[in-house]
């Protein structure tokens, strides 16, 4: 049995879930989770389909420069990305980048995510900024993808997609479902006439009551 079986297993129960919500379709998408050492990250394939999906197809490579571990497949085209998030920001052992419809909406259009719900504060911890565009499996993109979220654990990457992090997988695949509900309620709001941001006040009582 793999040393990174745990790991491994982790990896693809949170791919499975974020698939069935609809966070990304066909190959799009990747998500990855960091080991316990902060050496090795277990990832998801490249262009390979989720339905076949098993155990071996997760990939591990190291954190520092990308070299393959374990695996029979190449990682995700990404991996730069999940690499440079997790070593600009502390604290990450989960990484979830999706291609869900209205958050990819949003970010096509160039428009972040205000603050008008309080399940974003609660589970995002404030608005979902938009980070500016970088081209897909760069170095140079995992960097603007980095900064963004070195005050935040979502955004929305311009033209492209959105990020979620956590201090677990688990809870950047939480994250990641919470992005695609605001970006949903954003947007037919904004059919309905307009979204209303919450009051300074009321974010002031509601981060005070939860502590932040």
């Amino acid at each position: 049995m793999s040393m990174y079986a745990l790991l491994k297993e982790t990896l693809l129960e949170n791919t499975f879930l974020a698939y069935k919500r609809g966070l990304f379709a066909g190959t799009s998408g990747n998500l990855s989770c960091l080991d316990a050492t902060g050496t090795k990250i277990a990832i998801t394939p490249s262009s390979y389909a989720y339905e076949k999906m098993r155990l071996d197809d997760i990939v591990i490579i190291e954190a520092s420069g990308g070299a393959v571990v374990e695996g029979k497949r190449k990682p995700s085209s990404e991996w730069r990305m999940h690499a440079a998030i997790y070593r600009e920001v502390p604290g990450t052992c989960g990484v979830v980048h999706i291609h869900s419809p209205y958050a990819t909406a949003l970010a096509t259009a160039g428009k972040g995510i205000p603050l008008v719900l309080i399940e974003t504060l609660v589970y995002i911890g404030g608005d979902i900024p938009l980070a500016e565009f970088g081209l897909p499996g760069t170095e140079e993109l995992g960097v603007i993808v980095a900064r963004t979220l070195k005050n935040r654990n979502a955004c929305l990457m311009a033209n492209h997609g959105a990020v979620a992090i956590g201090e677990s997988l688990e809870q950047a695949t939480l994250r990641a479902t919470y992005i695609e509900d605001a970006a949903k309620i954003y947007l037919l709001a904004l059919q309905a006439g307009g979204a209303v941001p919450i009051s300074d006040a009321a974010l002031e009582a509601m981060r005070k009551n939860l502590g932040y």
